[in-house]
């Protein structure tokens, strides 16, 4: 699968198949994120990897994200703002989408949640002050049946068309492609 491929197949999945993913897969998937860019090659970001289903349990305690305790893996995505103040936010999230585009390429769902309550999250994981959690990232094989919510929100939230995320030259300026 090419990386366009790999985009256009990528969608949220929060709906799992009780079935480990594969070290050689989560392997590889930790080794996109290592290959990401990032300001200055800091690499400010640092990936916590939680298959442990009681501690899953508490990470799926936000608002909407209580298929996080489904999940195989849940990466819990951390940027170190004392190692680039300004940067770190940005570079974790390119690690991240590396993570994403991987896991579709090797035939895995995932799913970024950004519902939770950080100061549990970091009490659980015991993550030191000087991260910021960036987001979750579920991770495994998409349940076979209908995955009804990413459907739902699939219908409601159409992608937007080009010619309305893009200008040319200045903003409001058609561009032509």
């Amino acid at each position: 699968m090419d990386v366009f491929e790999a985009v256009k197949a990528r969608h949220s999945i929060r709906s799992y198949q009780d079935k480990p993913v594969p070290k050689e897969k989560l392997k590889k998937i930790l080794e996109a994120a290592q290959l990401a860019p990032s300001a200055r090659n800091i690499a400010p970001w640092h990936f916590i990897v939680v298959s442990d289903r009681e501690k899953c349990q508490t990470l799926a305690k936000g608002a909407y994200a209580k298929f996080t305790a489904q999940a195989p893996i849940v990466i819990v995505a951390l940027g170190d703002k004392k190692a680039s103040e300004k940067w770190h936010a940005i570079d974790t999230s390119l690690a991240i989408e590396n993570m994403i585009l991987t896991a579709v390429a090797e035939g895995l769902g995932t799913c970024c949640v950004g519902s939770f309550n950080e100061a549990d999250v970091k009490e659980t994981l015991k993550i030191p002050d000087n991260f910021e959690i960036i987001v979750m990232l579920t991770i495994g094989y998409a349940q076979e049946k209908l995955d009804l919510t990413s459907k739902l929100l699939g219908i409601i939230h159409n992608k937007k068309a080009l010619n309305e995320i893009t200008s040319a030259e200045e903003y409001g300026k058609t561009l032509a492609l």
